[in-house]
């Protein structure tokens, strides 16, 4: 679905004519004194209704406005050469997520072979064939908040700069690239080559960043180089910042609002009672101290795994049911709360029937239902772990995600868990964290 631009607020006024006084003339007949003037009539207009300030808040992207940062077919054409067969862009997300084992110098040039997806909470994707029977691929990838993709984005302005020639496992290797940062956004675009004899490898690549979204793609090449990095830059430089724009006169005209206080819940109700929702689930919230959190809830057992300190397994007092609460890493605030699992690996499925529910839709459910109940969310595979899951967000960096039993795309996928999550309380994955 594309936005719409929205038109400004006109400032308005509205003519009121005022009524004509007339002198009154006394007949005298010997001395009638000269008549007074006729006024001039009058007009007094209302006041206007003042312009709205610019909306100068932070820039958040969520659901479809994703759409808006996608590059056209056309548009990748023209800066990508060899790119061809374009499908259709969809709410799909796939990751590897297997890392790698090679020695890069510059440290920082190892982000140039990392999955940017990581960390992301939403995505919007389109890819293409490439001249050497490869896939290409734009994804458009949303973060919690916006310093999360702006340190992201740190990073690869970094590799900009240093990585023009870089070793990979001793081999000369490069990144010829352009950069632009103007006006908010920034974009870099290039090629890199990797000169290694058994793992060499060769892409055009792109990344640029505005608010909490990072655009990139990605295309396998042979032979010389024929990418501009300056045309490529460019292109993705003005697609967010049009993007932009129409986010703020979206928000300028729809201003956001703060977010619904949490329901009440009874502790003591059954389980299957509470509501899942993006806050947390049943009286348990995202953001509290975990052991304030579990104590919320009277008669349950409480265990944690010596080797995970920051998790907590909670187990209803007549053993129906049970929810896991992780805090964030290094604190104690809850950043995830899941109900059921996120994977079965040959196990058998949980009990939704004991178990909380998201909007009415449940564990044992097929994936559309939450589909339909939360849309605008993304299907996500990650390759490495064998997960799938289908994933929702809010505007404050909170995440619902519907954990399945199968790939999304295929029949019959049926939700086995459901995690709510403070995504702003996630790890981030940036390499300059480190480096400093």
């Amino acid at each position: 679905m594309s936005g719409r631009e929205v038109p400004p607020v006109r400032p308005f006024s509205t003519l009121v004519v005022g009524l004509v006084a007339v002198g009154s003339l006394f007949g005298l007949s010997a001395c009638a004194p000269e008549p007074e003037p006729t006024p001039e009539p009058s007009a007094t207009a209302a006041p206007e209704t003042p312009e709205r300030a610019a909306y100068d808040g932070p820039l958040v992207f969520v659901g479809d406005q994703l759409e808006w940062l996608l590059l056209s077919a056309d548009e990748v054409a023209g800066i990508v050469p060899g790119s061809a067969e374009f499908a259709e862009p969809s709410a799909s997300l796939v990751q590897v997520s297997d890392g790698w084992g090679a020695e890069i110098t510059p440290e920082i040039c190892s982000v140039l072979l990392m999955e940017a997806s990581l960390g992301s909470v939403g995505a919007r994707s389109m890819t293409w064939q490439a001249e050497n029977d490869r896939e290409g691929r734009l994804s458009v990838l949303q973060f919690p908040t916006p310093a999360q993709a702006e340190r992201r984005m740190d990073d690869y302005v970094d590799a900009a700069e240093q990585c023009s020639e870089f070793t990979f496992n001793q081999e000369a290797s490069s990144f010829e690239n352009a950069l632009i940062d103007e006006d908010g956004v920034r974009s870099v675009a290039g090629s890199i080559v990797i000169a290694n004899s058994s793992d060499g490898w060769q892409n055009y690549y792109g990344i640029a960043s505005v608010g909490n979204v990072l655009v990139e793609f990605t295309h396998s090449f042979t032979g010389e180089s024929a990418l501009d990095p300056q045309a490529a830059a460019r292109v993705l430089h003005d697609r967010l910042r049009q993007a932009r724009d129409l986010l703020v006169g979206g928000l300028t005209a729809n201003p956001p609002t703060a977010p619904a206080a949490p329901p009440v819940v009874d502790a003591s109700a059954a389980w299957a009672d509470w509501p899942i929702d993006f806050g947390g689930v049943g009286p348990l919230r995202l953001g509290e101290d975990i052991d304030a959190a579990v104590a919320t809830v009277p008669g349950a057992g409480v265990s944690a795994e010596e080797w995970s300190p920051n998790n907590r397994t909670l187990t209803s007092a007549d053993g129906s049911a049970s929810v896991q609460i992780t805090a964030q890493e290094k604190g104690t605030a809850v950043a995830t709360i899941l109900a059921g699992k996120v994977a079965l690996y040959g196990e058998p499925p949980v009990d939704g029937a004991t178990l909380p529910r998201a909007g009415g839709v449940g564990i044992g459910d097929p994936i559309e239902k939450a589909m339909t109940a939360f849309p605008e969310g993304t299907s996500v595979r990650v390759i490495s772990a064998a997960l799938h899951f289908y994933e929702v967000s809010t505007r404050e960096g909170k995440v619902l995600l519907f954990h399945t039993d199968r790939d999304i795309a295929t029949p019959g996928a049926t939700i086995i868990g459901i995690t709510a999550e403070d995504g702003t309380l996630r790890r981030e994955l940036y390499i300059g964290a480190h480096l400093e």
